[in-house]
């Protein structure tokens, strides 16, 4: 079991908490940093850096790293500590403002006195030795959950509820739900109309009709536990939080409230802590068998059965772990991977072809054309299938098939050995935190605690 402490609140000498409380802001004003047990969050993520470094030993060095982005009138917005698992004693990370001060000098000197020192920002073109910036716990999911591309209410000008008033409204109630939603606290339930209720049953009946001779094995087997544990059914919506609790019980996987489109970059960096951003709105009545961005329909009845297959849990996670300190080019690689897989996957069961993206499970017209056999079929290879163009508002030309999950899993894991990175990433199920491995001492350790759980199979086995 791996022993590494989560960052938590410091304990100071008293030398170093006075210094602590006469940082000065960049304005003058004298105010104390707040040791909390996450990033207070900035005026604007894009304008704060991130820095962890392990500073060399010597007494009062941290008094003294601190008086350096005094003296170069940096603003800091949190500080942080955890004994290092890199180097003897412990590690810090600083979120500053980058916008005030003379933050790249402060930076120079704080690397000069340190023995491990990184940087992590969303202004990484602007540094080259920056990492862009991703979630290091799954609390600091917060800080980009309403940094989205358009809110849940703009709709273009050819969506089905353009012109519908009550709909807009309804769709901007959805939107304001995932806002001021924060990572810990119950999905709010939400009281859907019998007209909603309505869009739901029609779409629920031509789908599951569909399902036994078309969705993949493990959609199927799936099914009915959701019908038994989470109240699937033609005659309502299931509950968001309801839902997130039956798949946190069996893969870990957790559903999370969203207003809007996320990037590329900040929704798979949800995947790697196993968590799906979810829209809770339903599609506009009028066009019950289309929509033209995710809605309820395609979260429930496309990506949830699959989340909760372990399988295929590990393979979403391991696009996500992939993503995190990614360049935008191979961000964009994986994102056309997720694209061709958790979206519009197919895979061949026992010799027949069967789907598993969420986008023809959730789709009556697509799930029957991708296994027509019209379109072009093409076996998953995350290398050349992250290059392929794909349309966004038509059928598919191009699917690519996977023989298993588990294969699948294992040439993801390949493809992110190749993405440019000085570290390689794993995720902490126990704090729920993202570990960067870019020490040798680190990495024996992880050995070490690995061989020990091997040990414990390995005795149980031999009990048959």
């Amino acid at each position: 079991m791996d022993t590494t402490l989560p960052f938590k609140k410091m304990k100071l000498s008293s030398s170093c908490e006075e210094e602590l409380e006469q940082t000065m802001t960049a304005n003058g004003n004298m105010e104390p940093i707040r040791m909390t047990g996450h990033f207070s969050k900035g005026k604007d993520g894009a304008e704060s850096v991130s820095i962890i470094f392990s500073l060399n030993e010597a007494v009062g060095a941290l008094a003294e790293s601190l008086k350096i982005f005094k003296r170069h009138q940096v603003n800091l917005l949190h500080i942080e500590s955890r004994s290092s698992i890199r180097v003897p004693g412990y590690e810090f990370i600083v979120e500053v403002d980058s916008s005030v001060g003379d933050v790249e000098g402060a930076l120079d000197n704080i690397k000069q006195e340190s023995s491990y020192f990184q940087i992590i920002t969303r202004n990484y073109k602007e540094n080259a030795e920056a990492v862009p910036w991703f979630p290091r716990k799954i609390q600091d999911l917060d800080k980009f959950a309403n940094q989205i591309l358009s809110y849940g209410s703009e709709l273009e000008s050819d969506h089905p509820g353009f012109t519908d008033p009550v709909y807009r409204a309804r769709r901007k109630e959805f939107a304001d739900i995932a806002f001021h939603y924060k990572h810990g606290t119950p999905i709010p339930r939400v009281n859907y109309t019998e007209q909603e209720r309505g869009v739901w049953r029609v779409v629920f009946k031509n789908l599951t009709r569909l399902y036994k001779t078309h969705a993949c094995y493990e959609h199927n087997h799936v099914f009915p536990l959701l019908q038994e544990n989470c109240g699937y059914s033609e005659d309502d919506i299931p509950q968001l939080q309801v839902v997130s609790d039956f798949l946190k019980s069996v893969t870990g996987f957790q559903l999370r409230p969203v207003a809007g489109l996320l990037s590329s970059r900040d929704f798979l960096a949800g995947l790697a802590f196993r968590v799906f951003h979810s829209t809770q709105y339903i599609r506009h009545h009028t066009r019950p068998n289309y929509t033209p961005e995710p809605d309820v329909c395609h979260e429930l009845l496309g990506h949830v059965p699959l989340f909760a297959d372990a399988a295929f849990a590990q393979f979403s996670q391991e696009i996500g772990l992939a993503s995190l300190g990614a360049s935008d080019e191979y961000i964009e690689k994986l994102a056309t991977c997720y694209w061709f897989t958790v979206e519009f996957g197919v895979t061949r069961q026992n010799g027949q072809l069967k789907a598993y993206g969420a986008g023809l499970l959730s789709s009556f017209g697509e799930l029957e054309w991708c296994l027509s056999g019209k379109p072009e079929l093409r076996s998953f290879e995350p290398e050349t299938t992250g290059i392929q163009k794909y349309p966004i508002t038509e059928h598919q030309p191009v699917y690519f098939v996977t023989d298993s999950f588990e294969s699948a899993k294992q040439k993801m894991i390949d493809f992110a050995a190749t993405i440019p990175r000085p570290f390689g990433v794993r995720y902490d199920p126990y704090t729920q935190t993202i570990q960067l491995l870019d020490s040798k001492r680190q990495i024996q350790k992880l050995i070490t605690n690995i061989n020990s759980e091997i040990r414990t199979l390995i005795d149980a086995f031999n009990k048959f």
